[in-house]
């Protein structure tokens, strides 16, 4: 889904076949890291997907603009860079949905599992005559609040923003009908 999504933004924005390849590969090894630990997990994806793409025919330059991506898609500790990672960055951050919860017992979900169950829909879209990116959801407030999904999303919401900034666009959201960025 984030390397799909990535590469879709990639296109409407006019990049080349090569970034656009590239994104899908930063998208498809982007979580990675977790392998070795949730935490730190995007520092971790870097080091591992350098070690896996050293074995292929990938330029030195491509191989450090995907590693990169990896290393600097999480909120707590990365920020866009250059269009493969804010790509990326907007494709990962926008992917809440309900069908990424693996425990349907709702009363084991944790506010992350019940924030992901909540969103009953989600929709990316770009307009490229106004330079916007838009994320649409619509939230079932009583599996999650309003509250909830901000105090989970919103530091992620603002990484899209900025990420949306470095492809010279604007970030919008909108739930349950009402702006919010």
């Amino acid at each position: 889904m984030v390397a799909k999504r990535a590469a879709y933004i990639l296109k409407k924005f006019g990049y080349s076949e090569s970034d656009i390849e590239m994104v899908k590969i930063a998208g498809f090894m982007h979580d990675i890291g977790n392998v070795v630990n949730r935490s730190r997990h995007a520092e971790y994806g870097a080091i591992l997907a350098n070690e896996i793409l050293k074995e292929t025919d990938m330029s030195l330059k491509d191989r450090i603009t995907v590693v990169s991506a990896i290393g600097h898609h999480d909120e707590s500790t990365g920020g866009a860079t250059d269009p493969i990672s804010a790509a990326l960055i907007i494709a990962d951050k926008t992917d809440v949905r309900r069908n990424r919860v693996r425990n349907k017992a709702k009363e084991n979900f944790d506010i992350h599992d019940r924030v992901n169950y909540a969103v009953t829909d989600a929709a990316l879209k770009i307009n490229m005559d106004k330079k916007v990116i838009a994320l649409n959801l619509q939230i079932d407030t009583k599996i999650c609040s309003m509250y909830e999904y901000f105090e989970i999303f919103l530091g992620r919401m603002m990484m899209c923003r900025g990420a949306a900034e470095v492809l010279g666009a604007t970030f919008k959201l909108t739930a349950n009908g009402s702006k919010v960025l």
